[in-house]
This record gives structure tokens, C-alpha cells and sequence, in this order.
């Protein structure tokens, strides 16, 4: 190789879980060597497979024997841009009052509605970049965050706007989701026609005309929008090229789920309650299966998502935190991967995946998720020496270090 052609960064001595069809769990590469040029992966395969000497092939060139290299995780689901907190809320769930009666009398997401519309901008990004900052700090690369909280035309604005800014000042990548079919603002108690209406017609229109959103979810729920309010707003989503993405049967099965997959739906998040027609809607569509452990621990469910016909139809699960302030104060995607496993029965192999590879799907990016040449270069270095630890300490501090498209952060 030329000086010129040469790598950017070459990591060797390292395990590395490819998620490839290599014939072993994971992808794995026992004794291995990553590199990249440009921010994409140049080569991700056996050390012995190298072209050439390291120091030939790229300008920087690192030993880090006793690590493990997985590609960076994909949190596909959170709310992490609010006001306030629910921390009563949590008292009052343990003290026997359900998620619905709390919601019904004005607690729930109303209540974070009332104290994100007084934040600032400047407030609301103070507010959430530590958040952000604690699920980075454990291995996430790329983010998703949704709006939800606003559900007036300026307050979703002000979240989508920090949103976006979040990306740019820790330098990671983060993903869109308009989601005002979200609940029922108080102000709109007696006009849920307008409302509606609003979203549909005025809201959507104007966000995605501002550039502030890359995918369109709803809240399909007794507690939350109906299956036709929630089709009305996709068939807007559609008609302005944004594809879509839907919280379904996680109180109630009302055939959210069957309902994302024939918009050819990105994914259906929760999904505690969904049937067999449409766990076979959402594998004929390819739509993905967003798990969210953390709700289901928080809220103290009792029955699971539909694991084992996921698996039987080829579903692709997701993990995400759902990190929000009232059913869901997560900040560690590896923590809800370990709750995937010992709540869901998802094995440590399946919850990586769930957190990379079919995360990144769920939020329509191709480019990474896994460990292959012409994929950016998206790594999480971990001080392990079994994959399966990812999923079997709860919490603790395993991250070495990530690169985000190419760029180092220190853990």
C-alpha cells in the first residue's frame, strides 16, 4: 500500500463480533483486526487475513488484546427530550394505581406535556443531554428520539429542534420521529376531531417541510389514538414520502401491528398484546419487532411479547430503553438488553442483534449494524472476555471506548 492509500486506524488483537453469516455465534472472530479509511469499515475478519504488515496498511495502528469489538448500539426508541420528571408517579404505581388510572386523571404523559410546553429550547436541551449522554456512555452510536410532549405546533418544534441539536453537539447520529398522535392535549379535551386534524394537517406538514423529521410513529391505544386516527396520520406520512413507525398492543390488541405492516410500517414497538395475524402481517411487510423491556419492568407486566412466533415467522426483534420520564427512566441500552434475556428469553446473541444489526433496520439505516467491509465505522470496544457478558453483568462499567463513523470517543 501507498502512504496515501493507507487506513485511517487499524484496531488488532482483538475479538470481534461481526454479526456475519460466518458460520459462528455472532459472527465471531476470535483473534481479529478492524480497520477503516474515511469513516467506513476497510476490513473486519481474522488477523492472520490481513493484506500486509499493520504498520503498511494504516497511518494508526493499536494492540488491544483482552477486548472485544461489537458494532455500535442502536438505541431505536426513546423519548429522552422532555420537561421535568415523574418520579410520584412511580411511588403512586407501587402503591396500587394503574398506568391508565394515573393518565386518566391527568398524571402520565399529560403531565410531562405541561412541563415540556414551559421549557425553553435552551432548557430542554440542558435537560436532556445528560440523558443522552448516560446511554453513549454504554455503548450507543446512533439514537433515535421522538417528540410527543409538545402536542402543540411550537413545543413539538422546540423538541425536534433539540433533538437534532443533541446530534451535533455529542457528535452522534440521531434519528427523528414526529409523534404527535402521542395523547390527547387537555386543551383539546372536547375537540379530538381538530386535534387530529392539527397533527395531520398542519403539524406533519410543517415539521417535515422544516427538515426536523425522518419517520412518523403514533400512540395506537384505548388510552391513545384509534386505529383509524392513527391511518389517517400514516396516509399523510405516506403522502409526503416518510415512512412510519407505530407503538401497538402494548395495553390492548386493537391490530396496530397489522396496521404498521400494510404501510409497510418500519416498525411496531411494545407489542405485548399482539395476535398471530399480525405477527404473520408484520413478517410479509419486513417490519421490525421493537422490544421494550424497560416499560414492561417498570410497569410490572406480566405478559411478554409473542417471542417465540417472531421467531417462528422470521420477525426481526430490536431492543431500544424507551428511555422516557414515566414508564421507561432507562439510560442503559445494555441494561435493557439484560432484561430482553431474563424478562423475554431472548438469548445474548439475539439481544445484540436487537440492538445493532436489526436496530439499525428499524430505523431504515443500512450502513451499519454490523461489522463488514463498506459499513461505517460504528464500534463499541468492550473489556470482556465472552460476548455474553454484554447481557449477563448488570450494569457496571465494560465500555472501553467507541468510534463513531471512524471518530473516537473514550468511555
Amino acid at each position: 500500500m501507498t502512504s496515501d492509500s493507507r487506513w485511517d486506524h487499524l484496531l488488532t488483537d482483538v475479538g470481534l463480533a461481526t454479526l456475519a453469516d460466518n458460520g459462528h455465534p455472532y459472527g465471531a472472530v476470535e483473534h481479529g483486526a478492524i480497520g477503516w479509511r474515511d469513516g467506513r469499515i476497510t476490513f473486519a475478519g481474522p488477523l492472520a487475513d490481513l493484506p500486509a504488515a499493520p504498520d503498511a496498511l494504516a497511518h494508526h495502528v493499536r494492540s488491544l488484546p483482552g477486548t472485544w469489538i461489537t458494532p455500535g448500539l442502536v438505541d431505536c426508541h426513546t423519548h429522552l427530550v422532555f420537561g421535568g420528571e415523574r418520579a410520584r408517579e412511580f411511588e403512586q404505581r407501587l402503591e396500587g394505581v394503574s398506568y391508565e388510572a394515573i393518565a386518566r386523571a391527568g398524571g402520565g404523559i399529560v403531565s410531562s406535556v405541561r412541563a415540556t410546553r414551559v421549557a425553553s429550547e435552551d432548557e430542554l436541551l440542558a435537560q436532556s443531554l445528560p440523558r443522552a449522554r448516560a446511554l453513549l456512555a454504554d455503548g450507543v452510536t446512533t439514537l433515535e428520539i421522538k417528540s410527543g410532549y409538545g402536542l402543540e405546533p411550537d413545543a413539538e418544534r422546540r423538541m425536534l429542534r433539540v433533538a437534532r441539536r443533541i446530534g451535533t453537539v455529542l457528535g452522534v447520529d440521531v434519528r427523528t420521529s414526529f409523534l404527535g398522535l402521542h395523547a390527547l392535549p387537555p386543551d383539546y379535551a372536547d375537540r379530538r376531531g381538530d386535534y387530529v386534524s392539527l397533527v395531520c394537517d398542519a403539524m406533519l406538514p410543517s415539521l417535515a417541510g422544516e427538515g426536523l423529521v425522518d419517520a412518523v410513529d403514533a400512540f395506537c391505544e384505548g388510552i391513545g389514538f384509534s386505529p383509524a386516527e392513527t391511518e389517517r396520520l400514516f396516509a399523510k406520512a405516506r403522502s409526503l414520502g416518510l415512512p412510519v413507525k407505530l407503538h401497538a398492543e402494548q395495553l390492548s390488541d386493537l391490530g396496530g401491528a397489522a396496521l404498521v405492516a400494510r404501510y409497510d410500517g418500519l416498525s411496531a414497538d411494545h407489542l405485548e398484546w399482539t395476535s398471530d395475524d399480525g405477527v404473520r402481517a408484520m413478517a410479509a411487510a419486513g417490519t421490525v419487532a421493537v422490544l421494550l423491556p424497560g416499560a414492561y419492568y417498570a410497569l410490572r407486566d406480566t405478559r411478554p411479547p409473542p417471542i417465540d412466533a417472531f421467531r417462528a415467522h422470521g420477525v426481526a426483534m430490536a431492543v431500544a430503553t424507551d428511555l422516557n420520564p414515566g414508564t421507561s427512566p432507562l439510560l442503559s441500552l445494555r441494561l435493557a438488553m439484560n432484561m430482553a434475556c431474563t424478562l423475554f428469553r431472548l438469548t445474548p446473541e439475539e439481544a445484540l442483534r436487537g440492538a445493532t444489526q436489526h436496530a439499525a433496520r428499524a430505523l431504515d439505516l443500512h450502513d451499519r449494524g454490523t461489522l463488514a467491509v463498506g459499513q461505517r465505522a460504528d464500534l463499541a470496544v468492550w473489556n470482556i472476555r465472552h460476548l455474553a457478558e454484554l447481557c449477563y453483568w448488570i450494569g457496571g462499567p465494560l465500555l472501553r471506548e467507541t468510534w463513531i463513523a471512524g471518530e473516537r470517543r473514550p468511555a
